[in-house]
């Protein structure tokens, strides 16, 4: 495996490295031979692309015979110049659609979706309305009802109300519909006027219970935990050893206070120029003047007051513990950028057509500050939303692990290194970290950040992938933050062979994390504790950190 960082010791120098039969330089342990085939992704039920119904009327493509790889189609190739004629003559030699020299890919967080539009089949029934009495609370931000016999899920409602809910999709045909509550007959008591005047149905999607109290909501996510963990995972929250209870992050506010705390906005922009906020399940742009729940940093750049014509969207960016403040355009197709003028110096930066990130003014990255270290995050990379998320769940999870001196620690889809950064200053240099994140960036921000650990090492690769080909027959430690997918099978499998004393599993999806925990059961792993943390407040959102031992 070519490495993209040189080779280091492990240990302080003039000592000996870790007796693990590796040599200077290596992972661990000799790297297997093969490499395991890639699993099919799949949705909560567990079923593939190949595997679901058809849809009425689509067309799927035929699968390959066995044994042999699906053949392409014959490329025509273009006609040869007439004999005699000067060279060059004819067709045009087409230009070369390569990176500029400093273009790099942005983040896929900051590319633009690309939606599967299907045909629903039976007639539609968007606009009608039903009396309903709400059910309990579902993932996703709404709530269960029915009527005649069919389900609903209510977004603006709350359990135990009896509402008018209007339908915003599904057909005659549609095993359930999607509605949003447009009358409420008799409120929950948790039920409070929504503070931000962007927030109802047919307007911003962005916040799912603006309408809800605090405690409310927390109670909310509590219950979504709750069923999460007993339908995927099989599991009680006293089997999970967790209190039942979603704890609140950062002080109180006074009443009918929103918290400030997002301190990365993605804003898309109309056609006619006006910023806003996308709405629920739509492309349709809601345009406000304000985002509550913004953090101080994002609303002082004025953003909302300006006209931004030949603009798709705006990500604005102020991070945590320092000055630093980013904006990132992307340019709608053959229009050129603007000029930029906004109420307090900011580093800008745009996306191209082909996705490539280049820098117009200022910095490619901003400085967040996080346990007592000041981490470098470059082209608008992944970094914990909510300014006290990241010492939060480190805190969590060194909590939770406990690690000793010494200690070997593998840190999972590790990001610009926040965990292992954590473990490294707690197994010291007599220990031994390996990183793994799939973003060449992040890798290079998360190097540069923890350059100063000789006993760190941050590998570039998908978990899936290179994790097997290290060698790695054991480990002491594991922390993993997988994306919203979460880990799957195989790769649950694959920790659960490592034999480590602690994992620490940090989810930002429920479901997510409920399947995986039923796989590390699978394993032979238990949770001794289950933490989940409000760090998205007016969100259906929250955070997890599951920590997981050997099952006796």
């Amino acid at each position: 495996m070519t490495r993209n960082n040189p080779s280091r010791s492990s240990g302080r120098q003039g000592r000996p490295g870790r007796t693990s039969g590796a040599k200077p330089g290596q992972v661990a342990h000799p790297r297997w031979s093969s490499r395991p085939a890639r699993p099919e992704a799949t949705d909560r039920e567990g079923n593939t692309a190949r595997s679901l119904p058809p849809v009425p009327g689509e067309q799927r493509p035929a699968e390959p015979a066995p044994g042999r790889a699906a053949r392409s189609a014959p490329k025509e190739r273009a006609p040869k110049p007439a004999q005699g004629a000067p060279k060059g003559a004819g067709a045009k030699k087409p230009a070369r659609q390569g990176r500029k020299p400093g273009a790099v890919r942005a983040p896929k967080a900051l590319r633009p979706a690309q939606p599967v539009l299907r045909q629903p089949s039976g007639d539609p029934l968007v606009g009608e309305r039903y009396e309903v009495e709400v059910g309990p609370v579902a993932h996703g931000g709404h709530c269960v009802a029915r009527h005649e016999g069919r389900v609903l899920f209510v977004r603006h409602a709350l359990p135990g109300e009896r509402v008018v809910a209007q339908v915003t999709e599904g057909t005659t045909t549609s095993r359930f519909l999607r509605a949003d509550a447009v009358e409420v007959l008799e409120a929950a008591k948790d039920r409070i006027e929504a503070p931000c005047p962007f927030s109802g149905p047919g307007r911003c999607g962005g916040c799912d219970w603006q309408h809800v109290t605090p405690g409310g909501q927390r109670k909310l996510k509590a219950a979504v935990l709750t069923e999460q963990l007993a339908k995927l995972a099989g599991l009680t929250p006293e089997e999970a050893h967790w209190d039942g209870s979603v704890e609140p992050v950062g002080g109180k506010l006074p009443a009918g206070e929103v918290p400030a705390w997002r301190t990365r906005v993605q804003y898309a922009v109309a056609e006619e120029g006006a910023i806003g906020l996308r709405k629920h399940r739509s492309h349709d742009v809601q345009p406000i003047d304000r985002c509550l729940i913004a953090a101080p940093g994002v609303t002082e750049l004025g953003i909302e007051s300006r006209d931004w014509t030949g603009v798709a969207s705006v990500e604005a960016i102020a991070a945590s513990g320092s000055s630093d403040r980013q904006v990132i355009l992307r340019p709608r197709p053959g229009e050129q950028l603007p000029l930029v003028e906004l109420d307090r110096e900011t580093s800008i930066a745009r996306i191209d057509e082909q996705d490539l990130f280049h820098r117009v003014h200022g910095r490619t990255f901003v400085r967040e500050r996080a346990v007592d270290r000041t981490w470098r995050v470059s082209e608008g990379g992944f970094w914990q939303i909510h300014p006290e998320a990241p010492d939060t769940l480190v805190d969590a999870v060194l909590t939770g692990l406990d690690p000793q001196w010494g200690e070997s620690a593998l840190d999972l889809y590790c990001g610009v290194g926040l965990f292992a950064g954590a473990l490294a200053e707690r197994v010291g240099e007599e220990g031994a970290v390996l990183g793994i994140e799939s973003g060449k960036q992040a890798v290079n921000d998360a190097r540069h950040n923890l350059a100063a650990l000789e006993h760190v090492r941050i590998e570039c690769d998908k978990v899936e992938t290179l994790l097997p080909r290290t060698g790695i027959t054991s480990t002491d430690l594991i922390v993993l933050d997988p994306p919203r997918a979460g880990a799957g099978r195989d790769t649950v499998a694959h920790l659960s062979s490592l034999e480590a004393r602690r994992i620490a599993y940090v989810a930002c999806d429920p479901a997510a994390l409920a399947r995986d925990l039923a796989f590390f059961r699978e394993g032979g792993y238990r949770p001794v504790s289950l933490r989940a943390f409000d760090l998205f407040p007016m969100t259906q959102h929250f955070e997890c950190v599951a920590i997981l031992e050997p099952a006796e």
